[in-house]
Formats: C-alpha cells, sequence, structure tokens
C-alpha cells in the first residue's frame, strides 16, 4: 500500500477518503459484530440429551443426599404480636432482645407445653 501524502491533499479529495474509510469501518464492525453473535450464540445453547455432564453435575451425584431434619416447633412467643416466635435456635430475634433489654427473663416468654402441668412458681420445690 502506497503512503498517502495528505497535506498535500486537498479538501474534496481529503473528504472522499473519509468516506471510504467510514464505509469500510462499518462493514469490518458489522461483521465483527456478526462474528461475536454467532459465537455467543454457540456458549448459550443448551447441552443435547445424552452429552457429557458437567463436572459439577457428576460431583452432586457422589455424595449421598442430605439428612432430612425434623420441624423445629417455636418455644417462645412475642406476647404483643402471637404470630411472632422463635425455636430457640438460631439469632434471637429482634422482638425478643428489645425485651430483654429492660431485664425481662427468656423463660417469660416460653411457650407453654400443653403435654406438661403447669409450673406452679409459689411452690419453688417446697412440700
Amino acid at each position: 500500500m502506497r503512503k498517502l501524502d495528505l497535506d498535500a491533499m486537498d479538501f474534496d479529495e481529503l473528504w472522499l477518503l473519509h468516506e471510504q474509510l467510514a464505509q469500510i469501518l462499518s462493514e469490518k464492525i458489522r461483521a465483527e459484530k456478526l462474528e461475536l453473535e454467532k459465537r455467543l450464540a454457540q456458549l448459550n445453547r443448551p447441552e443435547p440429551i445424552g452429552e457429557t455432564k458437567s463436572p459439577s453435575a457428576e460431583k452432586q451425584t457422589d455424595r449421598p443426599p442430605r439428612r432430612r431434619y425434623p420441624k423445629v416447633l417455636p418455644k417462645y412467643c412475642n406476647p404483643a404480636d402471637p404470630e411472632e416466635t422463635w425455636s430457640g435456635r438460631g439469632k434471637q430475634p429482634r422482638w425478643l432482645v428489645a425485651a430483654l433489654q429492660p431485664g425481662r427473663r427468656l423463660e417469660e416468654f416460653r411457650i407453654s407445653d400443653p403435654d406438661q402441668p403447669p409450673k406452679d412458681e409459689t411452690d419453688h420445690g417446697q412440700s
């Protein structure tokens, strides 16, 4: 390709050269975009049935199934809103933390167990 002397060219020649360059760049950009879209479509294509599985899927089948835990019944209840309960596991809920700050005890919020007879707090184990 020969080297152009751009300083020696007049305005019309430079403008024509500019339009030709813009046209060539536009076509090359369009072709590159089409190629990238084809590659993206190949990457997004779902895996056909019968193909090899991914390594992460194989690892999951080697493990035994996760143990099922029984549902834990609530042990504590918010007296202001009986819908709010806590099982006694994990982090204490905000309502309970706020209620314990003034000096109340956790046992004050315990839900009575229907299978156990109610404790008489005045008895204190004396007969």
